[in-house]
């Protein structure tokens, strides 16, 4: 039995990733090329956050959005030009109401720079279809981590789901002159990536509690919902392998986490856009 498709969480770190890929661009570009090619990516990003309900992008060219101001030009001139999955979305949205949450399509919203910047790295072509999942405003680890498990099904359908966070961010710092904090974020890197491989669910889930300097990593908490986003739907039974990406500008943690795991449904086939064809 072939195993579900590996999914991901990456550190997309500030918006001049996309021109200065450093380690960690290269350890995504790397892994790009080691995957089996996916029929489709899912990603989610704290970019695009709504509130009381979950959208998911139903466009067929999502544009490129570039929701960050005062960089250099070369930035705004980037673009991905891959094609979405109406299909695919669709059926997102009814993965998501069987699952208790309010869904919709939205057939406006393009790719924000959580998403857009990761994937110049693991999908350079940008010829593998897209379909960006919101995060719900207020969403708590907890809920986070089942909103990964509603996602996990598509993991049977060669999709490639990618959770893009920051594995630490703390903008106070970074926007600030006391940018000399490695060693807390080497620590809270270290505490993560060994919780992970351990499989501790609860202790992940109440990271604030328990990881060491957590509020000084995440003085809010959405660049870390995405990993717990991706541990959801990783299911039970998972294995890691960290993506080491350094520490950009002394406070952002690039590291990514690849998950694998032997869980499958049950392959699911579904057309994903005009002249695709699907692994069933």
């Amino acid at each position: 039995m072939n195993t579900s498709f590996p999914l991901l969480f990456v550190s997309h770190g500030a918006p001049m990733f996309a021109i200065e890929p450093g380690l960690a661009g290269q350890r995504l570009a790397e892994l790009g090329r080691e995957l089996p090619r996916p029929d489709a990516i899912v990603i989610l990003s704290p970019h695009w956050m709504t509130r009381g309900e979950v959208c998911v992008t139903e466009s067929t060219t999502p544009e490129t959005i570039h929701d960050f101001g005062g960089f250099p030009e070369a930035l705004y001139q980037l673009r991905y030009p891959a094609p979405g999955a109406p299909a695919l979305a669709a059926h997102i949205v009814g993965l998501l109401q069987n699952a208790g949450w309010k869904s919709r399509l939205d057939a406006r919203r393009g790719l924000d720079h959580g998403a857009w910047v990761p994937l110049l790295y693991l999908a350079p072509e940008a010829d593998i279809p897209v379909v960006q999942v919101s995060m719900p405003a207020g969403l708590d680890t907890y809920q986070a981590w089942k909103l990964g498990k509603a996602l996990m099904p598509l993991r049977d359908m060669n999709v490639l789901i990618v959770a893009s966070g920051s594995l630490t961010h703390n903008l106070y710092e970074f926007r600030g002159a006391a940018s000399h904090g490695a060693d807390y974020v080497k620590e809270f890197a270290a505490w993560t990536a060994k919780a992970l491989k351990a499989g501790d669910t609860d202790l992940l889930l109440n990271f604030m509690q328990h990881a060491p300097s957590a509020e000084r990593a995440h003085p809010t908490d959405e660049h870390f919902l995405p990993l717990l986003i991706a541990l959801g739907a990783a299911g039970e039974h998972y294995e890691t392998r960290v993506l080491e990406g350094g520490v950009s500008y002394g406070v952002l943690s690039m590291d990514s986490y690849l998950f694998s795991s032997n869980h499958k449904n049950g392959s699911q086939s579904i057309q994903l856009n005009q002249g695709m064809t699907d692994h069933g």
